[in-house]
């Protein structure tokens, strides 16, 4: 928190600027610091507006001598613009004063009526031309953040996409709908053909934005091992996945990945994104049609780096912690073998007498 100089303002400054609020007249006042106190030592009145007053401004102005310019804005004539001259020549002492005693100066005047601000070293920050760019500056967006500025561009891109009006169905996601997407017949068999596998099968889909269709872009038989490698590292995609493994009742699970490299254009993430369960809910039922041996996995697994995906990294996703039927039951004996007992929880500390 900046500290405060301590200095306050003279009476005859709070007089002035009451008496130049009222009659809406006087265009500038020319305030100094003098014997431990801000006091006002010109006035001059309104003649044209704001950024032509300026010009008469400059002879006020000295080379190595700070102070403060309150103006009268134009519109609305209501409200004032605090100028805090404090040039590059002065000295430090005046520099660090003058610094100090700003926030003083607005506040005792009545801080509501002061709605901007600006800071000049030179008298060239006082002209025209330069209040203009101040007034550019301020109404310019402000910067952001990289995550702000992807957050930013979804929410334009979905602007785009649901710019229509249909009635009570108005600013629909173009992807969005429960209904999902498009399948290409070659899509659709290589996912019900997951439903007979029980090995390492690989089913990698894209979607084709210009028809709003998914299209199988390609199939293969991968270990968990080289599960990473065998998908695209600079697109998103959709993969389903035939993983023969000892954690299902089952024998497997059919698991369902969704890639989306960081790289990826926004449009495609926020594509990909959108139609994921609409996907996930459509292999369900393609795989309940054809009596599935393995079933889909009711977790989904993320990733925006595919090289990340192992055999570990699959069953963190989807909450493996040990074989099935290695599960404990309410006797404390395992259920796959009841003659040996589970771990049994410790006593806790007796109670003191």
């Amino acid at each position: 928190m900046a500290a405060t100089s301590g200095i306050g303002v003279s009476p005859e400054l709070t007089k002035a600027f009451s008496d130049a609020v009222e009659t809406k007249n006087i265009r500038f006042i020319k305030v100094i610091i003098r014997d431990e106190s801000l006091v006002s030592v010109a006035s001059l009145p309104v003649t044209e507006s704001l950024g032509e007053d300026l010009v008469q401004l400059q002879e006020y102005l000295e080379d190595k001598e700070p102070c403060y310019i309150l103006a009268r804005l134009d519109d609305p004539p209501s409200e004032w613009l605090a100028i805090s001259y404090v040039p590059d020549f002065a000295n430090v002492r005046d520099k660090m004063l003058y610094a100090s005693t700003r926030g003083s100066l607005t506040k005792s005047l009545g801080s509501t009526v002061f709605t901007d601000s600006l800071f000049a070293t030179s008298k060239a920050d006082v002209t025209s031309e330069a209040y203009e760019a101040h007034k550019r500056h301020q109404a310019a967006p402000k910067p952001l953040s990289a995550r702000e500025q992807e957050m930013a561009d979804i929410k334009a891109a979905e602007r785009e996409a649901g710019n229509g009006y249909e009635g009570s169905n108005a600013r629909k996601n173009h992807i969005g709908q429960r209904v999902g997407l498009s399948w290409s017949s070659e899509a659709e068999n290589a996912v019900k053909g997951l439903g007979s596998r029980d090995d390492g099968r690989i089913v990698i889909l894209k979607i084709e934005p210009s028809t709003e269709t998914l299209e199988l872009d390609s199939f293969a038989d991968v270990t968990v091992d080289n599960l990473g490698s065998s998908i695209p590292s600079d697109e998103p995609s959709y993969v389903f996945y035939a993983w023969s493994n000892s954690y299902s009742q089952a024998g497997g699970d059919i698991v369902f990945i969704y890639s989306c490299p960081t790289t990826s254009p926004v449009r495609y993430r926020m594509l990909y994104s959108s139609a994921a369960m609409s996907t996930y809910l459509a292999v369900k039922d393609f795989l309940a049609e054809t009596g599935s041996t393995f079933p889909l996995a009711t977790k989904r697994i993320e990733t925006s780096d595919p090289t990340e995906l192992d055999e570990a990294f699959i069953k963190a996703g989807l909450n493996i912690d040990e074989p099935a039927g290695i599960v404990a039951n309410n006797n404390g004996a395992r259920q796959d073998d009841p003659a040996k007992p589970s771990f049994a929880r410790p006593r806790g500390p007796a109670r003191r007498r």
